[in-house]
């Protein structure tokens, strides 16, 4: 069974985010760089099927020369290859053009199987998988919380929870999903598993411009980070003399009645 497994570089999930002085990317001294829990979880259930069917996991990335990095974490758990499809430094790129850039590996590749995160956990845009299968001209299942291939490996069964009632799909090979968080508990790199992934090449595959101009994509003027809220505290008063204060704020949220 060949899979391929689609992944993208974001920060660091609860990090604290400090953006250069241009505001236009991230200053990654201050803040380390991940794939998102959902995409972990795909490259998860893509080693696992391949455990039981044979075959091979690719990975593939659209972004910088870092992103290499992410990729080989993927090759550290037991994927077999990985694809940067490699973008500027600071270039944004949105939905459509990443579909488009997708789309060229794995058309290019005989893939029974496109595995994505849910959405990015940076943007959460929700939009990838779906732009890319209808590219592929393959059928899609997204929010999936669970896969079962059939024996014959010509089919698989995705289920997934919508507003508490169990939804299960079933869709012929070759077919793309987009899986949640939760579908699987993604195992840690063995040392052999690192050693092989810091020696694995990487195949590089150059991305042209990907603005307004290459398909009507979005263009990334400036970034910001949102200011934490503010926490307050009231001094009611000290010793004894705080006392009706107190009574007075327990009354006003329903503790005393």
């Amino acid at each position: 069974m060949e899979i391929l497994v689609c992944v993208k570089r974001v920060p660091t999930v609860g990090g604290v985010l400090t953006l250069t002085a241009d505001q236009r990317a991230i200053d990654a001294l201050t803040s380390g760089f991940t794939i998102s829990p959902h995409e972990e979880c795909a490259v998860e259930e893509a080693v696992r099927l391949v455990e039981r069917f044979g075959g091979a996991v690719t990975v593939a990335s659209l972004g910088p020369v870092a992103a290499e990095e992410q990729l080989r974490a993927c090759l550290a758990l037991g994927a077999s290859a990985g694809v940067l499809l490699e973008t500027a430094d600071g270039v944004e790129t949105g939905a459509i053009a990443t579909a488009a850039a997708l789309h060229a590996v794995a058309a290019a590749g005989s893939f029974d199987l496109v595995l994505l995160g849910n959405e990015a956990s940076d943007t959460g845009d929700y939009q990838v998988g779906i732009r890319l299968a209808h590219l592929l001209g393959r059928p899609v299942a997204t929010g999936v919380k669970a896969i079962s291939v059939a024996d014959d490996g010509a089919s698989l069964a995705a289920s997934r929870t919508y507003r508490g009632i169990l939804e299960t799909f079933t869709l012929p090979l070759p077919c793309v999903v987009t899986v949640k968080e939760g579908i699987n508990l993604p195992r840690y790199p063995s040392l052999p598993g690192r050693l092989r992934a810091k020696r694995a090449s990487i195949t590089r595959v150059a991305v042209g411009e990907t603005g307004p101009a290459a398909g009507g994509d979005i263009r990334m003027t400036r970034l910001r980070v949102p200011e934490a809220p503010r926490k307050q505290a009231t001094v009611l008063g000290h010793g004894p003399d705080a006392v009706p204060a107190l009574m007075s704020v327990l009354a006003e949220i329903g503790v005393l009645s």
